[in-house]
């Protein structure tokens, strides 16, 4: 099992390029936007690729599952810090669920 701080620095800073980069091409295709936004988009695409690469996961998918549970939670986190929109009480339990979910893909033993 690898240690859990930083698996979490790592997840972390994944969403955080993931969801900064995605948003790049939102504000330019959704709120109109320079096309010169998707220049720092991409960088943060390529970022986000790089650094699930360092997820100490046997495989691909199960980094990527494990993933998924922290994009949800880094999402709403976004969603109040960046957007200004509190999520409800339902994104919340979804949440944690999601992450629940993440943390047993990622740190359950494996024979």
């Amino acid at each position: 099992m690898a240690p859990v701080l930083p698996v979490i620095a790592i997840y972390a800073l994944a969403a955080l390029a993931e969801i900064s980069g995605c948003f790049a091409f939102w504000a330019w295709l959704r709120l109109g936007k320079s096309i010169w936004w998707l220049a720092p988009g991409v960088v943060a695409l390529i970022a986000f690729a790089w650094l699930l690469t360092l997820a100490p996961a046997d495989h691909a998918g199960r980094a990527y599952a494990a993933y998924g549970g922290v994009y949800i939670v880094a999402s709403l986190v976004w969603l109040l810090a960046v957007e200004g929109r509190q999520p409800d009480h339902w994104d919340i339990v979804g949440a944690l669920v999601a992450l629940i979910g993440a943390g047993i893909i990622l740190f359950a033993p494996r024979g």
